[in-house]
């Protein structure tokens, strides 16, 4: 009797979660192009199941009943226009039926899906990054049935799942014999030539072929000879059953390495690059690690589970085994297969074991020295890997001080000698340093336009010196660990008083000493007046055309930084900037001669509040420095 014959019961109509019934419409809308993938998807998911429930068999062998003869099995009915997908995996319970099928329990759905523009072929990349997994069957059928029942349970616990993928499904009881999981595409008319046995035999080798458990059809019927009846068909599996990881290099094609790539990631777009390692020795692992070319939509969640397959021995451990990378490289995918964990590892374990702690300082090193290479050897598409993850790549200097100098040459900043595309490293910067130059000088704004049209910025544009710009909301929390970089110190420009070594010559340090002099009543007016907002009034050497600026103290945090823990809740300490004039502008120049007190006192606040206001701050009384400003206005027309 087949299933579609089975006695329903318990039977209910439910409706799609709203993110499904999106993804759905955009997937039968946008995919046209890529519509061989949903096989690749299907097969994929029928894996995974197959490894879970041999996993789970490790500490209860009932659960093979009596066949540990794991595989997936694909068929097709041309005349009903059907294609059947099958294994004998784990399966699944009703209630996990309707949290698989029926919702998207995933990180990023919402940006994912705030981020479609309705362009089918932008739109379907985004998918790429997204994942599909079951819903793929959509793009090709417009039914599909699932028949299934959990490894251990009950015959009469199976499952039956229908939907025409539109808003709502149907799922009942049925009684099934075989554990595992059944779908039946019902096939589009326009797809039907998916229901066709060389047409699948393809789309299996094109991508499936490296699943390591064996994908069964009934071989093609063939003439009969005259005479004799024509042969029954035969099993046949249709792939190399073999793992990839466990093959060397040699034997692996590049097209091989892609394919399982998108298997593990269910990522349509190829990665980036790749890393495929055996260890021998004190440790025996082997490690097959990719680089996306795009970013999840739930990068920068660092909760969301991620980390790589993990095997022992060919068998099936954990599908996110976060232990063995650190958390900046959560993007990382890939598989490490290894002989020295037991087989009966449980996350407690895995994280206090010294093996995991060795494999993972390896592994983590590995995927440095891969993007340090392409940084060296293929400039262009590092930027590539740059433009998309740069800023988790950022968290490593705070969480892995062991590989800090490894990491420290991977970062890209954007600078004066360039534009705000950050494609600068502290070596380039380095090379072109002036000759007297000591200190790697940098600037944290809110912006790149905000960061090169600050006050600070002017001495080191008339002197011709590079300056880093940091406008990212992590910099400031990542150049708190990064100190110096080849012995050369990393200097905030907008920080203590301004020390340019040998760049700056005598005559200017000659020139800064007698304008302190000169100034020193107007100096100490100014420090009266101000005394509740400033910690020091000084003559600049950093100033050639603002008639003044503030300066944070050198051990002070800085503003981008102050902002994020602001946000967060957290409580920032209570500091007070240095105000620093110019005394070569007029203003500062007026208000030196300025003999009324209440347009002196104008003047120094308007000049205080411009400084606020070119750090990018906001005013604490924005109404008193207009109504200032308005004043000084009204006296300059008289």
């Amino acid at each position: 009797m087949s299933e579609q014959e089975h006695i329903e019961t318990n039977k209910e109509t439910l409706g799609f979660q709203t993110e499904v019934k999106q993804l759905l419409h955009l997937m039968i809308h946008s995919l046209y192009s890529n519509k061989e993938i949903f096989l690749r998807e299907l097969i994929s998911n029928a894996s995974d199941a197959e490894d879970k429930l041999r996993f789970e068999a490790l500490s209860n062998d009932a659960l093979y009943e009596n066949d540990g003869d794991l595989n997936i099995r694909l068929s097709f009915d041309e005349e009903a226009k059907t294609v059947t997908i099958t294994d004998n995996g784990i399966g699944m319970t009703r209630d996990e039926v309707i949290a698989n099928l029926g919702t998207i329990a995933k990180s990023g759905t919402a940006d994912f899906l705030q981020n479609l523009t309705g362009d089918s072929q932008k739109d379907s990349q985004l998918i790429g990054q997204f994942g599909v997994g079951f819903y793929s069957a959509f793009i090709v059928a417009d039914k599909v049935d699932v028949f299934t029942r959990k490894a251990g349970a009950d015959k009469s616990e199976g499952v039956h799942w229908s939907s025409k993928g539109e808003g709502e499904f149907e799922i009942a009881s049925v009684e099934r014999e075989q554990r595992g999981t059944e779908i039946v595409l019902h096939l589009k008319e326009e797809e039907a030539e998916f229901a066709n046995g060389w047409r699948l035999r393809s789309l299996v080798k094109k991508y499936s072929d490296h699943i390591a458990f064996p994908v069964i059809m009934k071989s093609e019927p063939m003439p009969a000879e005259e005479g004799k009846e024509p042969e029954e068909p035969k099993d046949e599996t249709v792939n190399e059953a073999t793992a990839l990881w466990t093959m060397s290099k040699s034997e692996v094609k590049e097209e091989d390495y892609k394919a399982f790539y998108k298997h593990i990631s269910h990522d349509f777009q190829d990665p980036l690059t790749w890393s495929h390692n055996r260890v021998e020795g004190k440790l025996e692992y082997t490690s097959l690690l990719y680089i996306p070319s795009k970013a999840p939509f739930d990068l920068y969640n660092r909760e969301v589970p991620r980390g790589l397959k993990l095997y022992v021995q060919r068998v099936f451990i954990m599908d996110e085994a976060e232990q063995f990378l650190p958390l900046y490289l959560r993007f990382v995918k890939g598989v490490v297969d290894s002989k020295d964990l037991s087989l009966n590892v449980s996350r407690e374990i895995l994280q206090s074991d010294r093996t995991v702690e060795s494999m993972k300082s390896a592994l983590t090193k590995r995927v440095l020295d891969m993007l340090g290479k392409m940084a060296k050897n293929e400039p262009e598409k590092y930027q590539d890997f740059w433009n998309e993850f740069g800023q988790v790549i950022k968290e490593g200097l705070g969480e892995d001080f062991a590989n800090k100098e490894k990491l420290s040459k991977l970062l890209r900043f954007a600078s004066t000698h360039g534009d705000s595309t950050q494609n600068i490293s502290l070596e380039d910067y380095v090379g072109r340093m002036k000759e007297s130059q000591d200190k790697i000088y940098y600037v944290s704004a809110e912006s790149y336009a905000a960061g090169i049209s600050s006050p600070h910025m002017e001495i080191f544009r008339k002197k011709g010196i590079e300056v880093l710009v940091l406008s990212d909301r992590i910099d400031g929390w990542m150049i708190s660990y990064l100190s110096d970089f080849e012995g050369k110190h990393l200097q905030d420009i907008t920080k203590g008083e301004l020390d340019l070594g040998e760049i700056e010559d005598e005559e200017d340090k000659k020139h800064k000493e007698e304008a302190s002099k000169t100034y020193e009543s107007l100096l100490n007016q100014i420090k009266e007046l101000l005394k509740d907002k400033v910690e020091d009034v000084r003559v600049t050497n950093r100033l050639t055309d603002s008639p003044a600026c503030l300066v944070a103290g050198a051990h002070d945090m800085d503003a981008q930084m102050k902002k994020i823990m602001e946000a967060a809740g957290q409580k920032v300490p209570e500091t007070k900037p240095s105000f620093e004039i110019n005394p070569e502008h007029p203003l500062v120049k007026q208000l030196n001669d300025e003999q009324n007190d209440d347009r002196f006192n104008d003047l120094t606040n308007v000049l205080f509040d411009q400084a606020v206001l070119a750090m990018g701050e906001q005013l604490k009384e924005p109404g008193a420095f207009v109504s200032r400003l308005n004043k000084l206005l009204l006296d300059l027309s008289k």
